[in-house]
C-alpha cells in the first residue's frame, strides 16, 4: 500500500482495508527509519491511524493542520510527498524533524516548543474569516500541552470567540477508563447528529411558549442535562468555556476517527475533539518504556537497544550531585516541567519525593514556583533545557532577579544540540540572561567542575545560571582550581595568543592550544568559568600579552563572551587583534553537531587555519610597518634614500 500513497489524494482512493494495510506499513516504516536516524519514535507510533483520518476527511493543503511541538508529524510527512527522502531525516540538508514551510506545503507553520498550536490555529481561522475563505483550520495538540498556559489562554479565547475551527486533543496517557469513555462517545454523537440538534431546538422553543412554567421546565431540564454530564463526562470543562466536545474516541479505530471528523467539518463553531491514543503503538519497546522512545538515539529495532549510548551525561552528573547536595541540605527542592529523566531528576526525584515537583510543560509556573519557594527560605534547582527556558524570561527577570532570591537555573542541552534544529539550538541562554540584572552565570568545562559549580551555586544565595551541553565531556580535566566568585582559571601560559573559552569549548580551546604548538606557537588557554561577573582582571593580564585574542563559546556571540571580552579590549585601548568564535546572529539548522561545527568554521582544525592565518597578516603588516618606519628615518637623515 505504501508505495501506491505519496499524497493525500492517493489516500483518499483507498477502502478502509487498504488503509488499515497501510496503517501497518506506515509503523514499519518510521521504526526503520528512527532506528537509523534516531528520532521521536513513541509519539509518531502512536498518530498513524489520526494522521491518516485527518488527511482522509480534510483537503490539506487547502485546509490548515497545526501540529502542536510538531515532533509527530513522521507519518505526516510520508503522507504528503516526502516519503523517499525519510531516510535524511534530521540529517544535514535532509528532512527536518519538525514541520518546515520551506519543507512543503503541506507544512503550515514551523513549530518545536509545545502549546502553541491553538493560539496559531485561532490567527488562521480568523486570517480566514476576514479574507472571506472557506477552509478548515485545525490544532492537534496533545493532554500534556494543555498544562502550558499558553494553551490555556488560547482555549479561552477560542471558546468565546465563536470562531469556526477544530482541536484535536490528543490524549495518550489513557486518562479515562474504557466506561467512562464509551458513554461520553454515545453522548457525544447523539449531540452531534442533527436530528437530535433539530429536536432539542423545537423542543426549547415549545416549551418556552408555554406561560408561567415554560422557561422554568427549560431550565431545569438544561441544568440536569449538565449535571449528567458533569458525572459521566470529566471533560465538559471545554464545553463550559464555549466548545462542542466529541469523544473519547478510540485513535487507533480508522473508520470512528473518519466518522467524528465528518461530523465535526459539518458542525460551526469551535469544536474539541478528545482522541485517546498510545504512544508507542505497534511497537513492544516503545509501548513499554514511551518516555524512553520519545526521543531516541540509534537503535536495534530487533530489541530496542540503543546503539553506542555514553553511560555518563552532563544530566546524569547533574542529578547525581544534586542528591548528594540534598542529602546535607533539607532545603534544596528540585522543579521539573515534565522533563525529569530527560534532565537527570529521576534519581532525587526517588529519594526526596516531597521536595520534588513535576509541573508538566509550565516553564513560566516552574520558574514562579521556584521564586516562592525561595522567598520562602528554600533553595530551589530548576533544569530546563536552553530552549525552554527562554519561554519564561519574565519570569527569571520579574520573580527572581529584582528580589535577588536564590534560585539556581540549569541550562541543560545548551549550545549546539543537532538534528532538532533551529527551535532546540540552545544558543541564546547566555546572551540573554547576560541582560538581567542580579544573576550569575557559570558554565563548566567537565564533570567535575559542573560538580563543583552546582556545589558553589547552592551555597551562593543568589540567582544563579549555569548551562552544560548535551551528552558527555569532552575531556576530563585532570586538575582543577577551586571555584571563586567571577575568578576565571588558567590552563596554559603562553604568548602571542589568549585564547578565552567557556563551557564546552574549553576542551576545544585546548586542543586549539595542543595544534597550534605544532606549529611553534605557545598560546595561553583561559577557562572563564563566569560570564558574568567576568574576571575582567584576571584576562586582561593575558590580553595584553597577546596579539591575536580568541573568544570560544557554544552560543551566540552577541552578548555573550565574546561580546564582552571585546569590550574589555575596548574599554582598555589593547592594540590587539579579536576573533570571536561562536555562532553569528541567525537561527542555526539541523545536522549533526560536528556537521553544524564544521558548516561555521568551529570546528578546531578551522579554528586553527584562522589563527595562524590572521598570524601571518599581523607579522606581513608589522614588518611592513617596520620598513615603512626604517624607511622614514633614513629618508630625514639623507641616508640610502628608497632602499627600502
Amino acid at each position: 500500500m505504501l508505495e501506491k500513497v505519496n499524497y493525500p489524494e492517493d489516500l483518499r482512493k483507498l477502502d478502509l482495508k487498504e488503509k488499515k494495510i497501510l496503517a501497518q506499513e506506515l509503523r514499519e516504516k518510521i521504526i526503520d527509519t528512527v532506528s537509523n536516524t534516531g528520532g521521536h519514535l513513541a509519539s509518531n507510533l502512536g498518530v498513524v491511524e489520526l494522521t491518516m483520518a485527518l488527511h482522509s476527511v480534510f483537503h490539506t493543503p487547502m485546509d490548515k493542520i497545526v501540529w502542536d511541538v510538531g515532533h509527530q508529524t513522521y507519518v505526516h510527512k510520508i503522507l504528503t510527498g516526502r516519503k523517499d527522502k525519510l531516510d535524511t531525516l534530521r540529517q544535514m540538508n535532509g528532512l527536518a524533524g519538525f514541520p518546515k514551510v520551506s519543507e512543503s506545503i503541506y507544512d503550515c507553520f514551523n513549530t518545536g516548543h509545545s502549546s502553541t498550536s491553538i493560539s496559531v490555529a485561532l490567527g488562521m481561522a480568523r486570517a480566514r474569516d476576514i479574507k472571506g475563505e472557506n477552509s478548515k483550520v485545525i490544532a492537534v495538540i496533545g493532554d500534556g500541552a494543555l498544562t502550558g498556559g499558553m494553551a490555556l489562554e488560547a482555549l479561552n479565547d477560542v471558546g468565546s470567540s465563536n470562531t469556526n475551527m477544530i482541536v484535536i486533543l490528543n490524549d495518550n496517557e489513557m486518562s479515562i477508563s474504557k466506561n467512562v469513555g464509551g458513554i461520553s462517545l454515545l453522548l457525544s454523537k447523539l449531540r452531534t447528529k442533527g436530528l437530535y440538534t433539530n429536536v432539542n431546538i423545537k423542543g426549547k422553543k415549545t416549551m418556552n411558549k408555554i406561560p408561567i412554567i415554560g422557561k422554568k421546565v427549560v431550565k431545569l431540564v438544561q441544568k440536569a442535562k449538565r449535571g449528567i454530564k458533569q458525572l459521566v463526562i470529566p471533560k465538559m470543562y471545554f464545553e463550559d468555556i464555549g466548545f462542542r466536545y466529541l469523544g473519547p474516541v478510540d485513535g487507533h479505530h480508522l473508520e470512528e476517527l473518519e466518522n467524528i471528523f465528518t461530523i465535526a467539518k459539518q458542525q460551526d463553531g469551535p469544536i474539541l475533539i478528545h482522541i485517546l491514543t498510545k504512544k508507542g503503538k505497534g511497537y513492544k519497546p516503545a509501548e513499554d518504556s514511551p518516555d524512553i522512545f520519545h526521543s531516541t538515539s540509534k537503535f536495534d529495532k530487533l530489541t530496542g537497544e540503543k546503539i553506542g549510548k555514553s553511560k555518563f551525561d552532563y544530566s546524569k552528573v547533574f542529578g547525581e550531585k544534586l542528591v548528594n547536595l540534598a542529602k546535607n541540605n533539607p532545603n534544596i527542592v528540585a522543579i521539573t516541567a515534565a522533563m525529569t529523566d530527560g534532565t537527570g531528576l529521576r534519581p532525587f526525584a526517588k529519594e526526596f519525593p516531597k521536595r520534588f515537583f513535576d509541573v508538566g510543560i509550565a516553564e513560566q509556573h516552574a520558574v514562579g514556583l521556584a521564586a516562592g519557594l525561595a522567598k520562602a527560605g528554600m533553595i530551589p534547582v530548576v533544569p530546563m533545557y536552553s530552549s525552554f527556558i527562554q519561554r519564561a524570561f519574565d519570569q527569571l527577570v520579574h520573580d527572581i532577579a529584582i528580589l535577588d532570591l536564590p534560585v539556581v537555573i540549569c541550562s541543560d542541552r545548551s549550545g549546539i544540540v543537532g538534528n532538532d534544529g533551529e527551535t532546540h539550538q540552545g544558543l541564546l541562554d547566555m546572551a540573554f540572561t547576560n541582560t538581567i540584572p542580579n544573576f550569575t552565570i557559570m558554565a563548566p568545562k567537565d564533570f567535575a567542575e559542573l560538580e563543583e559549580m552546582l556545589a558553589f551555586a547552592v551555597d551562593l544565595k543568589r540567582p544563579v545560571l549555569i548551562r552544560y551541553p548535551r551528552g558527555a565531556e569532552e575531556i576530563s580535566f585532570a586538575e582543577q582550581e577551586k571555584i571563586a566568585l567571577g575568578k576565571c582559571e588558567v590552563l596554559q601560559k603562553g604568548k602571542g595568543v589568549c585564547l578565552i573559552g567557556i563551557g564546552k569549548f574549553v576542551a576545544k580551546a585546548y586542543r586549539v592550544a595542543q595544534k597550534l604548538k605544532e606549529q611553534g606557537i605557545c598560546a595561553t588557554v583561559i577557562n572563564s568559568r563566569f560570564l558574568k561577573p567576568l574576571d575582567e582582571m584576571g584576562i586582561l593580564e593575558y590580553m595584553k600579552k597577546a596579539q591575536i585574542v580568541v573568544t570560544l563559546e557554544d552560543g551566540s556571540t552577541k552578548c555573550a563572551l565574546g561580546s564582552e571580552v571585546e569590550k574589555v579590549a575596548f574599554e582598555n585601548k589593547l592594540n590587539v587583534e579579536m576573533l570571536k568564535m561562536g555562532y553569528p546572529d541567525e537561527f542555526v539548522k539541523h545536522g549533526t553537531c560536528e556537521e553544524i561545527e564544521q558548516l561555521y568554521e568551529l570546528d578546531e582544525e578551522s579554528i586553527v587555519q584562522e589563527i595562524v592565518k590572521v598570524k601571518e597578516e599581523l607579522t606581513e603588516h608589522r614588518r611592513g610597518m617596520t620598513c615603512l618606519k626604517i624607511l622614514e628615518k633614513t629618508t630625514n637623515k639623507g641616508k640610502m634614500q628608497g632602499s627600502y
